[in-house]
């Protein structure tokens, strides 16, 4: 099972809609870092902060060439996070099932 801290920021890195945009971007491949915050309109220092939540959650890669920092997705977290979920998923649908079951035998 994921470590809570590790999902903590994993979902919290998630959580903001410039933080998924800069993931999505990453899913087609490695970018600059000002690649990544040209579409975005705040400054560079905002975007850098987004990346830092992104850096802390794991959720990406940082690669430095001379002056250039390139980032890459690291899909590992989101697929620990997605599993967590299909794990809550299967529970809640088990005691689900059990309440309707429940339900249906006492209109009997």
């Amino acid at each position: 099972m994921m470590q809570t801290a590790a999902l903590d920021n994993t979902m919290l890195a998630l959580a903001d809609p410039t933080r998924r945009a800069i993931l999505h971007r990453l899913s087609n491949g490695e970018a600059r870092v000002t690649e990544l915050a040209a579409p975005f309109e705040i400054s560079l220092n905002s975007v850098s902060k987004h990346i830092r939540m992104l850096e802390r959650a794991q959720l990406v890669r940082r690669r430095k060439s001379g002056r250039d920092h390139f980032l890459s997705l690291n899909p590992k977290p989101l697929d620990q996070a997605a599993l967590w979920i299909e794990q809550q998923r299967s529970l809640w649908n088990t005691r689900l099932d059990a309440l309707e079951r429940a339900l249906e035998e006492d209109e009997d």
